[in-house]
């Protein structure tokens, strides 16, 4: 694409220009660059900052470490695979499908690798982003931030913590040339991650801590391995895959029910988690500290058939006693008890509402991601666009993820989303987009007003869903299809638009306020907000 004089001033062409730049090469972003080929795109990149494809599934190499969605859905709609192993897949399986992806559908040489984002800013003069990165400048018209929900580790405040003597590491920052057996250990945290690597770990310690800040509701694993006819069938019987993949996708579909409209109703779910932490856990004294005080769902849903089985073995203590310091080579928890450790294991999740990547992107007025979120908290338009943004998409962003089903849903109906907008910007010579205040700010409301009731501000609980507002800017509140809805046409009349110059040079720019539709103050009517 050839860089014109815009008002007078030149582009910056020492930077790398392309049309779209993708960030992020996990399953969003590779999902991107995938699309974007079929469609006949050739001009964007994607710059990762790791050295490969596969985001979490890269990074997440722990002991344990695999997917608590089942399999069926845990692919791409476009490239289905009939060679997962179990119904629930582990780990370097998901990576090899996802480096598979991109040699199969030949976007790898579209990535720049080892080439970390340090910065964005929109530059209004030129209608471009301007982005900084450890391998150099670019520029892009249009740049999707692919950057991941599951990206920056969370590491706790705790006194001491950098003065540790021993071993210690994040669940996402595993070090594998650490060597764990026969030594102390100790676990921060009871999420998804350490309910996968305390079996793997406790039965090579010599004695292994749980720290326990709240317990949460564990559910019966569902994992077992596939036989080898079921795999020849998947390949070789048309259809049939994807109709167990749709007949699963149904049944997880099943949980809005108990997260977002009823929450009385997640009462059933708790009698099996309470059944099966009353058969694994034999220990009264130990089972009542296992026992959550909230609704089933309040915080992320945990599934494991090793957990409790776990906590049970002579050489693991629970701990649920607060952590006061780290002095030395031990932990003091809050009632003064000092345990030595010789390792720390940090499964204390990521940052999700506050990612560091906001504070990168400065929009139209200068302002970041970050500051914008300041007032208000979290906030976008279906996930994928933020007003004073222009020309830019976030993958799952606020109020886009699910707790019980496969994200790669939402990614698919985002590129779409992407996909159709690229297609209306050539369609109708549109040089810049950005989502309407007022759309977003209405959008958000609805949003609100179905999260009132649902059990993640009802259920009793603080988790990392919500943000210091007390608002959840996480998670969908519906059926994860009326999302699908939503972002199924890209919604041009909700977006303030400008038009390229009709003439090569003319400085001048049209405002394209397409379906001006009013609501009758005058005020453009957000299209399908009433579904959100």
């Amino acid at each position: 694409m050839s860089q014109s004089i815009t008002n007078g001033h030149a582009p910056d062409t020492s930077r790398r220009h392309t049309r779209v730049l993708i960030i992020g090469s996990g399953l969003s972003g590779l999902g991107t660059a995938v699309r974007l080929s079929q469609e006949g795109y050739t001009d964007f990149l994607v710059i990762e900052r790791g050295d490969d494809v596969g985001g979490t599934w890269r990074v997440n190499t722990y002991p344990g470490a695999g997917c608590d969605v089942p399999s069926q859905l845990y692919s791409y709609s476009f490239a289905l695979n009939p060679e997962w192993s179990r119904s629930f897949s582990p780990q370097p399986e998901i990576q090899r499908y996802i480096q598979g992806i991109a040699d199969r559908y030949g976007v790898r040489d579209k990535h720049i690798f080892d080439c970390a984002m340090t910065g964005a800013r929109w530059n209004d003069v030129d209608s471009r982003w301007e982005v900084d990165t450890t391998r150099g400048g670019f520029t892009a018209d249009v740049v999707v931030s692919a950057a991941g929900v599951l990206a920056e580790p969370n590491l706790p405040d705790i006194k001491g913590i950098h003065t540790f003597e021993g071993e210690i590491f994040h669940s996402a920052q595993w070090d594998h040339d650490a060597d764990l057996s026969g030594k102390r250990v100790a676990v921060i945290g009871t999420g998804a991650s350490a309910v996968q690597i305390v079996p793997a770990i406790a039965p090579q310690v010599a004695h292994l801590d749980v720290y326990q800040r709240t317990a949460a509701w564990v559910f019966p694993h569902l994992t077992r391995g596939y036989l080898a006819p079921e795999r020849f069938a998947f390949k070789h019987v048309p259809g049939l895959q994807r109709l167990i993949r749709g007949l699963i996708y149904a049944n997880r579909e099943l949980f809005v029910v108990t997260q977002a409209k009823y929450p009385a109703t997640a009462r059933l779910l708790e009698v099996i988690a309470r059944v099966k932490l009353w058969s694994e856990v034999r220990d009264p004294a130990l089972r009542k500290r296992l026992t959550p005080t909230f609704r089933a769902g309040c915080k992320r849903l945990l599934v494991s058939n090793k957990f409790y089985p776990a906590l049970t073995r002579d050489n693991v203590d629970l701990v649920t006693d607060g952590i006061e310091e780290i002095r030395g080579s031990s932990i003091v928890s809050n009632d003064g008890t000092e345990r030595e450790v010789d390792a720390i294991v940090l499964c204390t999740g990521f940052h999700v509402a506050d990612s560091p990547t906001y504070s990168m992107f400065a929009g139209r007025d200068g302002r970041t991601l970050l500051e914008e979120f300041e007032t208000d908290g979290l906030q976008a338009y279906k996930g994928t666009t933020v007003a004073g943004f222009p020309n830019a998409f976030t993958m799952l962003g606020a109020n886009s993820g699910l707790n019980y089903t496969s994200l790669i849903y939402v990614i698919e109906s985002q590129i779409a989303y992407v996909i159709d907008a690229l297609a209306t910007m050539e369609k109708q010579g549109l040089r810049t987009f950005e989502v309407r205040q007022e759309v977003q700010d209405e959008y958000n409301r609805a949003l609100r007003r179905k999260m009132a009731r649902g059990v993640w501000l009802t259920g009793g609980c603080t988790s990392w869903f919500l943000d210091r507002h007390g608002n959840n800017p996480v998670l969908w509140p519906d059926f994860s299809f009326r999302l699908r809805q939503l972002l199924r046409k890209f919604d041009v009349e909700n977006y303030e638009t400008t038009k390229h110059a009709a003439t090569q040079g003319d400085p001048s720019t049209v405002a394209a306020q397409a379906g001006q539709s009013t609501n009758g103050s005058g005020v453009h009517a957000p299209a399908g907000h009433e579904s959100a």
